[in-house]
């Protein structure tokens, strides 16, 4: 059975190349692009990991993280690869006292984003 990634991500070219490197390798990839709506996604059709945007429309990556992480729903122990454009050290160290499982930096490679996403799924 293929893997599923739920990307939260607002750019249209950011969703369109990670899309494309995940479906390459196998992956399932849904998109969403609202933070406000974001946890009803997940909680709907949770995937294998997540790939979170800092900065969204309506709430914040940040937001979104500390709803998964303090979550009874299920979703607490879900991997969450962080994607900021701002990779100031107070954003990193927010991110990992939220419980962040990876946080990458904007612009990334697209092996990191392939290399990452297999590592936080073991695949």
């Amino acid at each position: 059975m293929r893997k599923r990634v739920l990307l939260i991500e607002d750019e249209p070219n950011i969703i369109e190349a990670i899309s494309f490197i995940l479906s390459r390798d196998g992956w399932t990839v849904h998109t969403h692009s609202d933070g406000t709506t974001a946890m009803e996604k997940l909680r709907a059709h949770p995937p294998d990991v997540v790939i979170l945007d800092v900065m969204l429309p309506g709430r914040s990556g940040f937001d979104i993280l500390q709803d998964l992480r303090q979550g009874a729903d299920g979703l607490a122990q879900l991997p969450v690869l962080m994607l900021t454009a701002r990779g100031q050290t107070k954003d990193r160290e927010l991110a990992e006292r939220l419980g962040v499982t990876h946080f990458m930096t904007k612009p990334f490679s697209n092996a990191e984003i392939l290399h990452s996403v297999r590592e936080l799924t073991g695949a």
